[in-house]
């Protein structure tokens, strides 16, 4: 069985439903104080790009990633239980001179995040252009990718190195700014490469917080449609964290309340998962008609499964079940 490009066109089964690239690196959350009265840090696998991939596992799709860490036990973390999820590494390259990128999560009581990064440089900002399987991304039928893969200039390259192939390949790309300032020279940076983003993407999942700054504008539906306009963007999906989602397709407009719940620990992946389920619904139902109920149905399942991921510690090794998520969904809708 096929299925049906952007372009129209009916191409055979492809290796991969969804690749990526960008970066793997390890979170250090929080977790608790030490008889000291030290904080406690729980190492959790982490990077929002294989975050995305493992929640698309769960839902039965085909994933590989590309990007680099360092030959270290934090990378031999990361390799194993990124294996361990059923992604694919083989294009996962380990690098003997620099350690793998580390973040450090301070939870506020609310669950919100601030991060630390030890990244000066990183593993996964060394990531070459010639270090890219461009048949990986051949046999794939989405690419997604994020901005933090584009905040140096050798990885930037292998980014758009990686989109061009994607483009050639007529492949769906989904994007994700995913921005976090503290990793930009400078915030004009970062504009100019969420700009780039949206210049090649057919699916964009953005935050409140990142349409606004692009934008400037706080009222979401006016900022959704000045991207639109000036990007031609099929598919934007709002997240509004406590306040739910939003979708814009077409001249169609349709929001989603959120799944709040007293169990939330912490933020971290949630808009992964989102993101992740939006792209899996896109994969199953394709991008060429969806109707309101169809984007209704999206986000629903979008919002259920990032609530869920809230009430765990980490993302990437504990991504919720399908019939999990459904199974919430009917709870909530009894």
């Amino acid at each position: 069985m096929g299925y049906f490009n952007k372009k129209g066109a009916k191409e055979m089964n492809r290796k991969y439903d969804v690749v990526t690239l960008g970066e793997m690196l390890i979170d250090f959350i929080e977790h608790g104080k030490s008889e000291q009265g030290n904080p406690l840090f729980e190492a959790n696998p982490g990077g929002a790009p294989c975050n995305v991939l493992a929640m698309l596992t769960k839902l039965g799709k085909k994933t590989a990633f590309i990007g680099k860490v360092g030959k270290d036990q934090f990378g031999y973390q990361l390799k194993n239980a990124v294996e361990a999820a059923g992604i694919d590494t083989t294009n996962l390259v380990m690098d003997t001179e620099v350690h793998t990128t580390l973040a450090f999560v301070h939870t506020f009581p609310d669950g919100d995040r601030d991060f630390s990064f030890y990244r000066n440089p990183g593993a996964d900002m060394m990531l070459r252009k010639d270090e890219v399987m461009e048949n990986l991304i051949e046999e794939a039928r989405l690419f997604h990718f994020g901005t933090l893969s584009s905040t140096h200039e050798g990885v930037r390259e292998a980014t758009r190195y990686a989109i061009s192939v994607a483009e050639k390949n007529h492949l769906l790309i989904s994007f994700d700014p995913n921005l976090r300032p503290p990793l930009w020279n400078s915030l004009e940076d970062a504009r100019a490469e969420i700009d780039y983003g949206m210049q090649h993407c057919d699916m964009l999942k953005i935050s409140d917080n990142e349409i606004e700054f692009m934008t400037g504008c706080s009222d979401y539906e006016e900022a959704a449609k000045m991207l639109k306009e000036k990007y031609q963007i099929p598919l934007i999906l709002v997240t509004l964290g406590k306040e739910g989602s939003l979708a814009y397709y077409k001249d169609h407009a349709v929001s989603c309340a959120p799944f709040l719940q007293e169990k939330t620990i912490e933020t971290t992946g949630a808009g992964d998962t989102f993101c992740a389920s939006a792209i899996n619904y896109v994969l199953e139902h394709g991008i060429e008609d969806l109707t309101d109920e169809n984007l209704k149905e999206m986000l629903t399942f979008a919002n259920a499964a990032a609530s869920l991921i809230t009430t765990r510690k980490g993302a990437l090794s504990v991504m919720p079940e399908k019939e999990e998520v459904e199974e919430f969904i009917n709870e909530r809708h009894v």
